[in-house]
């Protein structure tokens, strides 16, 4: 590809080293009501390689809103009579899930869902192969908050949704990444996936490219062509999703950040909540399970919970949560310290933000007024701080639809 080409396939995308460095790879910014999409933006490349434009119809690993569309899933089983928001979800696991210092209190998918399962990330959560168990990682005593009892703190863990993921195995004896298939994103006509492997491979090949500030690629670098293998194996193991044993290792198919979605497809999420469980005739939710997916259950006070995620928001100032829900995070809490509005209007609009591998990602309603913005940037420099809020300033003009691109 010469030069002119390249330049032509980049549209606006700038050819030089000093322009690449002066803010994110792509962005995408969607925003919709409860009836349709209502704009569109897209700038930059899904892959520099190629030249190949990003589209919002191209699926990117969109990190923690993953979260919220795995909460979908879950309250779509207990609407079923599958599964119970407040039993020990010991049950379903079979084995014993308990924090070593509070052995008699059971931990429910409603604390696991909340992150108030006095779970952390100490000792990992994604690196457990395919073929081996998850469960002796909560052997380890970095896996819990050993000065809090589950129920009592907010402290946002990863960990918490591989344990989930296996509940809902092992409580339906189907494959994570298949079920949330059948459960969420087939019913709603959304190509999409969890890790890749029930994605076809038309949509892998429009994989967003992620990469970090410097503008190394750090995943899904298909170039167009097949994901590799979607699952964590072993040195010198082989690729074999048939070893796959339900409710072993819910981390396989990363509930906690994994899912590839497009923005249209999280418009359609949003469209989804904003409808009370219902869009474009699909009926997927009652209006009672979506109101209890948005409400909070924990709002920051003296000594309640961290406001940060410990491995990516450590020092802040400001705290980016304040309030959560069932995998949901309501904006703009009206309290000092609270940097949780990007938008900057002090509008409680809920839903669910994503940091992971250079990409920001927003998927936010406003109830009251009916209408939503679904955003994603790549190569996304973190040290770029919001000037109003704990998110980034690209998160900023995101949310707001001003200066969305940083150039």
């Amino acid at each position: 590809m010469n030069i002119h080409t390249a330049c032509a396939a980049l549209l606006l995308w700038a050819c030089t080293g000093a322009a690449l460095a002066a803010g994110p790879v792509a962005t995408v910014r969607v925003t919709f009501d409860r009836d349709a999409i209502t704009s569109t933006h897209t700038d930059g490349p899904a892959d520099t390689a190629t030249g190949r434009a990003v589209t919002a119809d191209d699926p990117v690993r969109v990190a923690s809103i993953s979260k919220l569309v795995v909460a979908i899933g879950v309250l779509r089983l207990v609407e079923a009579g599958t599964l119970d928001l407040d039993a020990d979800v010991s049950d379903h696991l079979g084995w014993t899930l308990r924090h070593p210092a509070w052995p008699d209190v059971p931990i429910t998918l409603r604390l696991l869902l909340s992150h108030r399962s006095s779970l952390t990330d100490g000792a990992g959560y994604w690196q457990v192969p395919l073929g081996e168990p998850l469960a002796p990682l909560l052997d380890d005593a970095r896996a819990w908050d050993p000065a809090h009892a589950p129920g009592t703190f907010f402290r946002y863990a990863n960990l918490n949704f591989p344990l989930v993921a296996q509940v809902m195995e092992r409580a339906t004896g189907e494959r994570f990444d298949r079920l949330m298939a059948r459960l969420v994103l087939a019913p709603l006509d959304i190509a999409g996936c969890y890790n890749w492997d029930a994605c076809d491979p038309a949509t892998a090949a429009r994989a967003v490219v992620l990469y970090d500030a410097s503008r190394t690629p750090v995943r899904d670098d298909h170039r167009g062509g097949p994901a590799p293998c979607p699952v964590i194996v072993a040195d010198g193991a082989s690729c074999d999703l048939d070893r796959w044993r339900a409710g072993e290792n819910g981390a396989l198919f990363s509930p906690q950040g994994g899912l590839r979605i497009s923005a249209n497809g999280l418009a359609k999420i949003g469209q989804l909540l904003l409808g009370e469980g219902t869009v474009d005739g699909v009926h997927l939710l009652s209006p009672e399970s979506v109101r209890l997916l948005l409400a909070p259950v924990w709002t920051r006070g003296p000594g309640n919970g961290i406001g940060h995620e410990e491995d990516t928001g450590d020092g802040q100032a400001l705290a980016f949560f304040c309030r959560y829900g069932l995998a949901t995070q309501t904006l703009a809490t009206p309290q000092p310290g609270c940097g949780d509005d990007p938008f900057g209007d002090r509008v409680s609009r809920v839903g669910h933000g994503g940091d992971a591998y250079g990409l920001k990602s927003g998927l936010w309603i406003d109830p009251a007024s009916g209408t939503g913005v679904a955003y994603f940037a790549t190569g996304v420099d973190p040290a770029d701080r919001g000037a109003r809020s704990a998110f980034t300033a690209v998160e900023e003009r995101l949310a707001t639809g001003r200066d969305p691109t940083h150039r």
